[in-house]
């Protein structure tokens, strides 16, 4: 690992963190096309899979930062722990319905039941940011969080795929939820380098972190680049199903996420002068390209390679996200708002696997790659309209909630 990265972990209990993180981060890569998966395989109906992964990223969207919220207030450990019991049980009512092919109301609520599931990389970032703000050391630790995440689109989907097409359907979810459970606790069992919660009656701060305005533009921004993964994940199981390999469906879709780990480790390692909202629109720009060549692939090699290709820009312009979060959302809001635009990725991915799964039932997995293609071009007017907003960061209009907090309490005392 070069030495940037091992200098992150000079500090105690960052090792542990990030590896309880990693571990309770694989169900954001398994759970969703781990349904998918299932469902296809008992029932045959992409539709009905399809909306069932939008019910999880949309319970998620509405429960999740709520919970975060709950997490800046309280504290994680007081939390993660309820919230994730909520969701396993949840996770296991689907299993069990699905197995026994109980009715499809019944499905639908225990996959929003999964919604209560935390974010836990929003979790994890939050620690880096209580131990590295203000210096480059944060830049760095955002860039091995986002490759973190890639590694376990890499893993996840080969896992959650290869358990469920090579032993039973449930396997892949069943497993997802054993990984949210032991991430988890052992993420919540180690209090040192847990951020102090900031209780709203002391730092005055009870409005919610989306009344940012430049939060707001990356929200919507990245509810259209949600729609881009939620689509590719579901349209790919079906294309690689079509031509008669459906497994390969997992190795493609990690190369996608592998392309996104690669432009991680290599952006983590420079330093940026300027504003980042100009990477920003950048990477937003690339990624809805990047969509278009998927409409002319014929086969799975040519699938792979034009979604390695697309994957380079999805790292950096999630790391620079980040860094525009901390310019545009107060230090006690922190989770929330890295949460919102986790947020705004659910609601994407709701849109995106419900719509393509219903494109591809009624034209083909082929014609359901127009439904990334077109939420590219969405996320790329969205960025555009929204660009002078997040070039005004709100500390340069005014300050932040957290900063007249301060002063508020320094002219009292």
């Amino acid at each position: 690992m070069p030495s940037p990265y091992r200098a992150l972990f000079a500090a105690p209990g960052t090792k542990g963190f990030s590896a309880a993180g990693l571990l309770g981060r694989m169900p954001l890569s398994m759970m969703g096309i781990g349904v998918v998966t299932m469902i296809s395989q008992l029932t045959g109906r992409y539709g009905l899979a399809g909306a069932l992964s939008a019910t999880i990223a949309l319970a998620a969207a509405a429960i999740g930062p709520q919970i975060s919220r709950l997490v800046d207030q309280y504290g994680q450990r007081r939390v993660l722990r309820p919230a994730t019991l909520v969701a396993v049980c949840a996770a296991a009512g689907l299993l069990l319905a699905a197995h026994l092919a109980w009715p499809d109301w019944v499905l639908f609520v225990c996959a929003a039941g999964i919604g209560s599931v935390p974010s836990l990389g929003a979790m994890i970032r939050a620690r880096w940011a209580a131990l590295y703000r203000g210096t480059p050391k944060l830049h760095t630790a955002y860039s091995f969080e986002s490759v973190v995440d890639e590694v376990c689109f890499i893993f996840g989907p080969i896992i959650s795929i290869g358990l469920s097409t090579a032993w039973f359907p449930e396997a892949g979810p069943l497993l997802a939820a054993c990984f949210l459970a032991a991430g988890v606790l052992w993420l919540t069992a180690q209090r040192a380098t847990e951020p102090a919660p900031h209780p709203r009656e002391r730092h005055g701060g009870g409005g919610s972190a989306l009344r940012s305005p430049g939060l707001q533009v990356l929200v919507a921004t990245f509810a259209a680049t949600g729609a881009i993964f939620g689509a590719v994940d579901v349209v790919t199981v079906a294309f690689a199903d079509e031509r008669g390999h459906k497994a390969a469906a997992s190795l493609v879709l990690a190369l996608y996420a592998a392309g996104s780990c690669v432009a991680g480790v290599v952006f983590g390692l420079l330093h940026f002068a300027g504003a980042p909202a100009r990477r920003w629109l950048l990477g937003v720009c690339a990624m809805g390209v990047s969509m278009i060549p998927l409409l002319l692939v014929g086969n799975l090699p040519l699938l792979a390679v034009a979604l390695f290709v697309a994957g380079l820009s999805i790292a950096p312009t999630m790391i620079t996200t980040m860094s525009l979060i901390e310019e545009h959302v107060p230090r006690t809001h922190l989770t929330e708002g890295m949460t919102w635009v986790s947020t705004g990725l659910a609601v994407g991915v709701a849109l995106g696997s419900s719509v393509a799964g219903w494109v591809i039932d009624a034209a083909g997995a082929r014609a359901g790659y127009g439904v990334p293609a077109v939420s590219g071009a969405v996320a790329v007017a969205v960025g555009f309209l929204g660009y002078r907003r997040l070039s005004r960061p709100a500390t340069q209009r005014g300050g932040t909630v957290e900063q007249h907090s301060e002063r508020e309490e320094r002219h009292v005392a």
